[in-house]
């Protein structure tokens, strides 16, 4: 076999392995405001927040105490 027959089953299997890693993860806030996650938040940081990227790739940074939950979305 040639790299050209091995290339694309390799190529198409490390993309289902990557797409297995995210975690989509539902960020509540205190006041009802929810934020759908590519992956679980980090946790908080030493000044209090939660910083995380919600799914239209925009940056979040929350205060802890302002964040009700934070579960794997079903």
């Amino acid at each position: 076999m040639d790299i050209k027959t091995l290339g694309l089953p390799l190529a198409a299997a490390a993309l289902l392995m990557l797409a297995g890693c995210s975690t989509p993860t539902v960020v509540t806030l205190q006041n009802g405001t929810q934020y759908l996650t590519k992956d679980m938040p980090e946790t908080k940081t030493k000044d209090g927040f939660f910083e995380f990227e919600d799914i239209s790739g925009a940056k979040v940074k929350v205060k802890a105490d302002e964040v009700a939950t934070i579960r794997r979305e079903d």
